[in-house]
């Protein structure tokens, strides 16, 4: 009986998506004057939505300006809006003695770069995503003592799996006995890569994790908690590896230098190339839609692009899961105590 009904559920929705597709292709093929637009530039539109940007841009119609905080020791500090660097037909123009090119504000006189402390589009998008870990796990631990000795109900009952799951099967495994001191980094690690990854996905949101400052950042802060955690057996195994002939831990300890820094490199690079790469593709695919001007193009590019943002779900909590893996497994690595005969 449900049959007919999804059927014609299913060709409904189809209908809809050619319609647009054909819209969409005919706007492209002219602009509002009815003049040949120019042509399709889908590098830009790319690298657009991929790095960052002194204002949000959801659609031509939709520009969100950010809060622009320099400071120079010609003027001092300045604060004003992202949107006083354009014109109405958003030309980029000098404000106040100030020029904005490629994302980088200059003195307009000198050309002099100056300290830009600005909320960017994706500074805006970590502070979304601390403020909705703080609102989550605020809730979860008020969710814990209020049903203390009973079952977990509401946001509690879904992350409490998912908390357990961290402890057990991830940091536990890997540090030892030493893992309770390590679990609140390794919670809000694994939980703000997942959200920032999950809130990238969405329409017109920022690239975080996908931003090199930020996964240098991450890979900083295990760098330094797993050197400065290590005890006397793992510096030993850097600077004099035990069990192997004199001269060549002469060979083995420049190895084991710079293995300390290769470390960390990998976390950054890997998360920052898999979040960015999904982005690019998922984009990519849907540019073939305005660079064909085709509605077959444009219905295919959208039935590809459904899939892979599938799968870019699945890769959100899978860079989630391998960041703190071997944060944890190079922190346990610092702490485990070594018996030598």
């Amino acid at each position: 009986m449900k049959k007919p009904f999804f059927a014609k559920k299913s060709a409904f929705f189809t209908l809809i998506l050619i319609v647009f597709s054909g819209i969409f292709s005919s706007v492209l093929a002219s602009d509002e004057t009815g003049h040949e637009a120019e042509p399709f530039n889908a590098s830009e539109v790319i690298l657009h939505h991929v790095m960052d940007d002194h204002q949000w841009h959801f659609a031509d119609w939709f520009v969100l300006p950010l809060p622009v905080i320099v400071y120079s020791s010609e003027k001092g500090l300045d604060i004003f809006s992202s949107g006083r660097f354009y014109d109405e037909h958003h030309n980029t123009i000098e404000y106040n003695g100030y020029k904005l090119d490629h994302n980088h504000i200059y003195l307009a006189d000198s050309g002099k770069a100056v300290l830009d402390l600005s909320i960017t589009k994706n500074v805006a998008m970590l502070f979304i995503n601390a403020a909705l870990l703080l609102f989550v796990f605020l809730s979860v631990a008020k969710g814990f003592k209020k049903n203390q000795g009973k079952a977990p109900a509401g946001l509690q009952s879904f992350f409490e799996p998912i908390i357990l799951f961290v402890r057990d099967e991830i940091v536990k495994p890997n540090i030892g006995h030493h893992y309770e001191r390590f679990m609140p980094y390794m919670l809000t690690l694994f939980f703000f890569i997942l959200f920032g990854n999950l809130l990238g996905l969405l329409p017109g949101a920022g690239n975080l994790t996908g931003n090199i400052a930020v996964t240098m950042t991450l890979a900083v802060l295990t760098f330094l908690i797993t050197n400065f955690n290590g005890n006397k057996s793992y510096w030993g195994h850097v600077f004099w590896t035990p069990g192997v002939p004199h001269w060549l831990r002469v060979v083995i300890l420049p190895v084991e230098v710079v293995g300390l820094f290769t470390k960390p490199f990998s976390l950054m690079i890997r998360l920052f190339v898999a979040i960015t790469a999904g982005h690019i593709v998922i984009l990519g695919i849907i540019c073939l839609t305005f660079i064909f001007s085709s509605v077959a193009v444009g219905i295919g590019a959208s039935l590809i692009s459904l899939f892979i943002n599938l799968i870019e779900l699945l890769v959100a909590g899978i860079q989630a899961y391998v960041f703190t893996m071997f944060s944890s497994l190079y922190i346990g690595m610092a702490v485990e105590e070594h018996d030598h005969h």
